[in-house]
This record gives structure tokens, sequence and C-alpha cells, in this order.
């Protein structure tokens, strides 16, 4: 796979020999569309979609964050719904709360209760877990993270985050290239985010950039630490994410000397993968941290949280856009 990922974003050609079967998928993914969307569930309160086209990790959990903390600002109650991939829950739907561990309730629906305290239901039947949070909790408006191609789920707004480094790679399909769907989706969303100053570009579109300034401590005894202290500091950075260059640059950035280690997107971490021995600081993210709290971790191991800051306008849209569809169902209704 990891191979096939390098192909993808580096212009390789071999992977052309692959069309037929990247017609094949686009076919399969078309029927597929049209099959759910003819039976899609439509929720009784908006529904806002964070996703994307593409494979891999682009940002979406730092922008479903942000949407909870710009719509409790409005004025809204929001609630989220997830897959919970790589989560191992009792039953389905699960309700996902501060204390679950990332084993239980998946370790980005963890990490955003834990950041957030939002009512958050985990279920790979996105309508299922629509019910289940609207029996549960008080909300009148649902976030799906990552849920772009789950058509059985009728939404509100949808929202493409995109990676700026990656961008879409060859603009390809699977397996010749890393897209879910054609690039001409982008054009049927509400808004696109581009995630980061890389070079990739769309029209219209919304920049995101995540901003840091103290690092967390996962031991108890230990207290936060300025990013600016640490400056022309070594350190191990430990990144399982889709892009784990892009924390490895943030890092960088703040004026960190790295070392890298990078593990695949929600790796299952044990204690020997973060046992360097040699007395350097470990420097994880956020959604590493909820998977290691429970391990022999190194004397000093902190984690970086970062918020996300848009450009162009992108709350008051938004939200303006939120306004207008609660209009258009009262209209309807």
């Amino acid at each position: 796979m990891r191979v096939l990922e390098r192909a993808w974003y580096s212009g390789a050609c071999w992977p052309r020999v692959l069309l037929p079967l990247e017609y094949l998928f686009v076919t399969l993914a078309k029927r597929q569309r049209a099959k759910k969307q003819a039976k899609a569930w439509q929720a009784p309160v908006p529904v806002i979609v964070v996703g994307n086209i593409s494979v891999g990790g682009t940002g979406k959990t730092p922008v479903v964050v942000a949407l909870i903390t710009m719509l409790r600002q409005a004025g809204y109650n929001p609630g989220v719904v997830s897959r919970g991939y790589g989560a191992k829950p009792p039953y389905v739907p699960y309700r996902v709360t501060a204390d679950c561990t990332a084993q239980v309730g998946g370790d980005e629906p963890t990490m955003i209760v834990q950041r957030t305290d939002v009512p958050l239901i985990i279920d790979p039947d996105r309508p299922a877990a629509c019910r289940a949070l609207l029996e549960s909790a008080q909300c009148d408006v649902i976030i799906s993270d990552d849920g772009l191609q789950h058509y059985a789920l009728q939404r509100d707004i949808e929202i493409a985050v995109v990676d700026s480094q990656r961008g879409l790679g060859n603009q390809h399909c699977l397996p010749v290239g890393p897209l879910r769907e054609p690039a001409q989706r982008l054009a049927e969303c509400d808004f696109i985010i581009i995630n980061g100053q890389g070079a990739f570009n769309y029209p219209e579109a919304a920049r995101m950039v995540l901003v840091a300034s103290k690092l967390a401590p996962l031991q108890a005894e230990l207290l936060p630490v300025s990013v600016a202290e640490w400056a022309g500091k070594s350190v191990h950075g430990v990144a399982g994410i889709g892009n784990p260059e892009r924390f490895f640059l943030a890092l960088e950035a703040l004026g960190l000397k790295v070392i890298r280690h990078s593990f695949p997107d929600h790796h299952p971490y044990r204690d020997e993968d973060i046992a360097f021995n040699d007395g350097l600081p470990v420097i994880m993210t956020e959604k590493d941290a909820v998977k290691c709290r429970a391990l022999k971790l190194p004397e000093s191991t902190y984690y970086l949280p970062v918020d996300a800051q848009f450009d162009n306008g992108f709350e008051a849209h938004l939200l303006k856009r939120l306004t207008q569809k609660i209009s258009e169902r009262a209209n309807h209704g």
C-alpha cells in the first residue's frame, strides 16, 4: 500500500496499468450512490457532513472540533455522529464519553469528546447513529464526521477537506489514484477547506491553518510547556495519522528539531513504539495521545493541541448557509 501511495503523489506512470479497475470502481461507486440516495434517511434537524474525496487523513478532525465551537457560540446545540473507525464498543449505536478508551470509542471520536464534551454516537450506520443521538441528547444540528460517501444519510451542508501538500494526487480514483470519487465531486460540495499553506488551490476555497501555543503533558505530574520555551530543542515526533509529515513540519515550524517516527493511521501503540531511551522529550499528536495514556511512557511525553483558524469568511458563510437551510426546512415542513 505504501508503494502505491507514493506513486499516487509522485507522478509515477505505472499505476495506469490499473485503469480498467478504476473504471470498474467508479461505475460501481456511482451505482451505489444512486441506490443509497434513493432511500436516504433525512434527520429532523440539519446535518453538516465533514469529509474528503481522497483516502488518508486530510485534517477533518480539527474542522469538526472548530465547527462544534462556532456552532455553540452561535447558539446551537450540536451533536456528532461517526463511524468510529477501529473502535470496539460493546454494542452500536454507542455513546462515546470522555472516560472511554480509544480501543472502545475510537481514537478520533474519543479525542473529540475529551476536547469538547460534545454528545457523540458511533455506528457504521449513520442514520441509526443520528437517531440514537437525537434520542439521548438535545441537539439541533448534527455534524457527521467523515461521512461524505455515506449517502444513506441526507445532508444539508457538505464540507470537503483537502490536504494542501498532497492535493488530489494524480487526480485518479482508486486504485490508479487516491480518490474515492472523481475530482468533479468537489464542485458539488457547499464548502472546500484546504488544510495548510501548500501549493494546492481551489476556487473560493477557505484556507485552514492549525495553531498551537502549548505542549500538553500526558503524565499528570508534568505541567504544560510553552512551545517558545523549547525552540531549538531536539525532540522525538510521533505521529500515527494520515499524513505524518504534516505534523513533523508543524513541529519544525515551531522551532523544534524533530526526530521522525511515523506510524500508520489509527496505529494501536505498544510500549516499545515510543521507548527511545535517550532522555529526549516525546511529542505526539492529540489523536495519538488518547491511545497512549495507559502505556509506559518516556519521562517527558507531550502532545500538541491545535486549533483550526479559517480565512475567506468561512465561519460567517457557514452560519449563513445553515440559517438558509433551516428556513428552507421550515417552509417545506
